[in-house]
């Protein structure tokens, strides 16, 4: 069983910055990838960005050149930094786990870019 906690959502306006956090109850090399979705009302959960066991990571086309993904393997945490932001990246952010037996998820953590 892996638990996630995510921080650091909140209101920005638009070009503004955010910085949300990820921390793990387990080891994060026990993830395959881990990653951030978001989900927005009336739509589906997307894939924001991902980065795997070895180091890899995947952006969304939407949030490339603006949003960075990483690790701190001392601290079982992840991070998503969030540049340049629009009002359209307003979302519920989540945090995943993704292991060989299960998904894991976070509770979400609220995004809102507005002026």
């Amino acid at each position: 069983q892996v638990q996630l906690v995510e921080s650091g959502g909140g209101l920005v306006q638009p070009g503004g910055s955010l910085r949300l956090s990820c921390a793990a109850s387990a080891n994060i090399f026990s993830c395959i990838r881990m990653g951030w979705y978001r989900q927005a009302p009336g739509n589906q959960r997307e894939l924001v960005a991902g980065i795997t066991k070895g180091g890899t990571t995947n952006y969304a086309d939407s949030v490339k050149g603006r949003f960075t993904i990483s690790r701190d393997i001392a601290k079982n945490t992840v991070s998503l930094q969030m540049d340049s932001l629009k009002p359209e990246d307003t979302a519920v952010y989540y945090c995943n786990c993704q292991t060989p037996w299960n998904d894991f998820w976070g509770q979400g953590t609220q995004v809102t870019v507005s002026s």
